[in-house]
């Protein structure tokens, strides 16, 4: 079983080495490259000025935000829903680089780069020279992304989804996937219902019915298949 997490974050700008904080997290969980339908989500107070380009980007202001929980409050759930799963990430140096600050400003281990798969690198290698944000790759690969009038962290992390599926090969991967998984269930179903019972059930004949069986058989002759039983 292989367990992936699709992430994605919302912050204060570009760069937290300059004071910038994350704002929103979004995350979606894949088995088998399959979404499960659990997700993580959560807005960040970012303790600090929310400049106006990056509200304009996610719509996110900091009066909608004073009263959601710090980082420090919800740093445990977050790493808990990750748990040791590889991280599915869109420009995923962007995003790590403010999750390990943030882990940092806790004194709590940062995640190592081996953990991350970037999904930009892979669409650069696949469409060398085209446009690959999300939004394109979107376009590309015919995925509605007509709710994304502003960028959120939940919704760009379900629309990553669909496009990773896309990048790693497509829609027929999925399919395969699906049909093992439904073969695999039924194969469990039927050696399930081939065991035997710990105790036969009781005949439902009738001593009437064994005894018109009995003359019917007495009927049919000494070469009857019934008698070669």
């Amino acid at each position: 079983m292989v367990r992936e997490i699709i992430l994605d974050t919302e912050t204060t700008g570009l760069d937290p080495a300059t004071g910038d904080r994350i704002v929103e997290i979004g995350a979606v969980e894949l088995l088998n490259h399959l979404p499960t339908g659990r997700t993580f989500h959560v807005y960040v107070n970012p303790e600090r000025d929310m400049p106006r380009e990056a509200e304009a980007v996610h719509g996110l202001s900091i009066a909608f935000l004073k009263d959601k929980p710090v980082f420090a409050a919800v740093a445990q759930d977050f790493l808990e829903f990750i748990d040791d799963a590889a991280l599915i990430i869109h420009n995923a140096s962007f995003d790590m680089a403010f999750i390990n600050a943030e882990l940092g400003f806790l004194r709590l281990p940062s995640i190592p780069p081996e953990r991350v798969v970037d999904t930009l690198l892979i669409a650069r290698q696949k469409h060398p020279g085209a446009a690959n944000s999300l939004d394109a790759l979107c376009r590309r690969y015919g995925i509605d992304n007509s709710r994304r009038t502003k960028h959120g962290a939940l919704l760009d992390s379900e629309l990553l989804a669909e496009v990773y599926l896309e990048l790693i090969g497509g829609r027929q991967t999925a399919l395969i996937l699906e049909a093992t998984a439904t073969k695999k269930a039924a194969t469990m179903v039927a050696a399930q219902m081939a065991q035997h019972r710990p105790v036969p059930l009781a005949s439902r004949l009738t001593d009437e019915e064994r005894a018109a069986h009995a003359n019917f058989v007495v009927e049919l002759g000494e070469n009857a298949l019934w008698k070669q039983a």
